[in-house]
């Protein structure tokens, strides 16, 4: 007699589903899991012959078979256990099975029969609900899986409360859908940056058109604290956002409290990141910080202090929105859409061009340490300012700056002009900002008056611009000019101030 339970293997944000077959057949006692088992799923049987021990339960003295299908599909993690668990209990006709075909299981089981909370619930229950399915998840995973839309769910605390459920002598209530209790802490206003009204311009131009943006200056000029800045201007996660970035976070195991995401991703990683953090990797192929940095801000502080092959890793995703692991035995797709705010100083010590501590070494200090970054991977960033030091006295007596939530409400009036933008041309995605923008819709989007266009020429043509470096200064003045009002021709000011921002590194 076989039970067949639902349940889900991962490939990236790819779900496929997983058939586990339990067969309980005569034989010497023996517990067999096949199917192309990590270590992990091949412990599982300890942990169900626990759990089940911790009920009153024993398994039959025969040979039990659990089959995982298809079997060419490597099967990593530990949620495996509560499909097994139940395909068991099928099995030994202690539970129904056909009501449990109904159901896609996951969760990790505790010897005590408790159910532990896994990674990959939401994306599970997208598609449990795209296939007509029921979901059994953890108690602590329920708030996300109840965002898949209106699909039946079981979130058990453990074991026994399933199975009372099942049949019939308990009642287990749907969760609901909760937002993640992080988001609820405050974040950095642009009023508590002293100065810098330069930056905080280019910092407000990158908001709105989704720009790239670096930042170049001598230590404790304000350059880390404008980036923790940015999230708090940048519009809300769309619905569809938030769960698109929800699906690659739950993967993560990044959604400790079950809830959704629902302000945009601020990733800051250490300088001593690996390449394989950084773009996704690993044994089990997990999404690496520019996944999880996916519609929302990747910053880089000490930009040439990371290793320059984790830098290049950044020029693909950063042109196609997505990042592509490729390893022996499987080929992992990872959206990766993110905004890229990078800082770094002007030379090592760190004061090249600063009069009051000017750099002993200079410019070769500066030649050598700027040397670390690429000019392909400059080329990709679109605003590229310097960071002056601030004066003692705007820190003592200077005047507060504009709210943040001030500067947000332009930022979204230029991405709604934006947005409706491209929509009428056709644009396809869910962030139609003007970064995104590129061949026809780029040229309809981007109409200059002649005298802007003969500028933009003619600096192109001194400063050697590639044409990803013209299109890209293209991107930001059309962004200026949204900033304006939204003025259909882009005007020569607009141009003019987008060159300003196309600087070439080194003194």
């Amino acid at each position: 007699m076989v039970a067949r339970i639902n349940t889900v293997a991962f490939q990236g944000i790819e779900v496929k589903p997983v058939d586990v077959q339990v067969q309980i057949s005569g034989g010497l006692p023996a517990f067999n899991i096949v199917g192309l088992p990590d270590k992990a799923v091949a412990e599982s049987k300890e942990r169900v012959r626990a759990a089940l021990h911790a009920l009153g339960l024993s398994l039959p003295p025969k040979r039990l078979t659990v089959n995982m299908a298809p079997a060419d599909l490597s099967k990593e993690g530990s949620h495996f256990d509560l499909p097994i668990a139940l395909g068991v209990l099928g099995a030994m006709e202690i539970l129904p099975k056909e009501e449990l075909a109904e159901y896609v299981v996951l969760g990790e089981l505790s010897l005590d029969a408790s159910i532990r909370p896994v990674s990959g619930v939401l994306p599970t229950a997208v598609h449990a609900n795209e296939n007509a399915l029921k979901l059994i998840c953890p108690q602590d995973c329920g708030g996300e899986a109840a965002w898949a839309g209106d699909i039946d769910i079981l979130a058990p605390r453990d074991l026994l409360q399933l199975i009372n459920h099942i049949k019939g002598s308990q009642v287990l209530s749907r969760p609901e859908a909760r937002l993640r209790s992080e988001g609820d802490a405050p974040l950095p206003d642009l009023s508590a940056v002293k100065g810098q009204e330069s930056a905080k311009r280019a910092l407000e131009i990158a908001a709105a058109g989704g720009h790239n943006l670096l930042m170049c200056g001598p230590p404790g000029s304000g350059k880390s604290m404008l980036a923790a800045c940015l999230p708090g201007i940048l519009p809300p996660l769309s619905a569809a956002e938030a769960l698109e970035v929800s699906m690659i976070h739950s993967l993560a195991g990044a959604l400790p409290d079950g809830g959704l995401l629902h302000r945009r991703p601020f990733r800051n990683p250490h300088h001593s990141a690996s390449q394989p953090a950084m773009v996704g990797g690993g044994h089990r192929v997990k999404p690496g910080e520019i996944s999880l940095a996916h519609h929302g801000v990747l910053f880089l502080d000490e930009l040439p202090e990371f290793a320059r092959a984790t830098l290049e890793a950044l020029r693909q995703p950063l042109e196609t929105g997505d990042t592509l692991v490729a390893r022996a035995n499987a080929h992992i797709r990872y959206p990766a859409r993110f905004q890229l705010i990078a800082a770094m100083n002007p030379c090592r010590c760190g004061y090249l061009g600063d009069p009051g501590r000017e750099c002993t070494k200079a410019p070769r200090c500066g030649a050598d340490y700027q040397a670390r970054i690429s000019g392909p991977l400059l080329d990709r960033i679109d605003l590229q300012v310097d960071v002056m030091p601030v004066r003692i006295e705007d820190l003592h007596g200077g005047a507060a700056g504009e709210r943040s939530d001030v500067v947000a409400e332009r930022v979204a009036a230029a991405r709604d002009v934006q947005a409706s933008r491209y929509q009428a041309l056709g644009m396809q995605g869910s962030a139609l900002v003007n970064a995104r923008a590129d061949g026809a819709i780029l040229e309809a989007a981007a109409l200059m008056e002649p005298e802007a266009r003969d500028l933009l020429g003619r600096a192109a043509a001194q400063a050697k611009l590639s044409a990803r470096g013209y299109f890209r200064v293209l991107r930001v003045a059309r962004t200026i000019a949204d900033l304006a009002g939204g003025a259909e021709v882009i005007s020569v000011a607009a141009v003019a101030e987008a060159l300003g921002y196309r600087r070439v590194l080194a003194a």
